[in-house]
């Protein structure tokens, strides 16, 4: 694994942390600044313009129907965080085919202390 690609995968996994936990206590304002800034800022560093695309419309379509939906389409950018990169293992929990139809991929997790 190149220095480039370690950065990288150290990059990722530090992001979903962060979006886990502010998906996790409800942080509507960090998750906002993590989408637009980080989640971006990573995924042009990795060369994935789609998934940066993507963060910046979450951040800026509006206004949104409700705060669930919002959570609901950061649950699904939490995902293809995770896709995006081959090397990451993906936790069961946020496999969609090993969760209950319409549980969220993040809030099902436990809290980690």
């Amino acid at each position: 694994m190149s220095a480039s690609s370690l950065r990288l995968q150290l990059g990722l996994e530090d992001l979903l942390g962060d979006l886990r936990h502010a998906r996790r206590s409800g942080d509507l304002g960090r998750l906002a600044l993590l989408l637009y800034c980080e989640v971006r800022r990573w995924a042009r560093m990795a060369g994935e313009h789609r998934l940066a695309e993507h963060s910046s419309a979450l951040f800026l379509q509006g206004p949104h129907t409700g705060r669930e939906e919002f959570l609901a389409q950061v649950d699904d950018l939490i995902v293809e965080l995770e896709n995006a990169h081959p090397g990451y293992a993906r936790s069961a929990l946020l496999d969609p085919a090993a969760r209950p139809p319409g549980e969220s991929p993040v809030a099902a997790r436990p809290a980690e202390h």
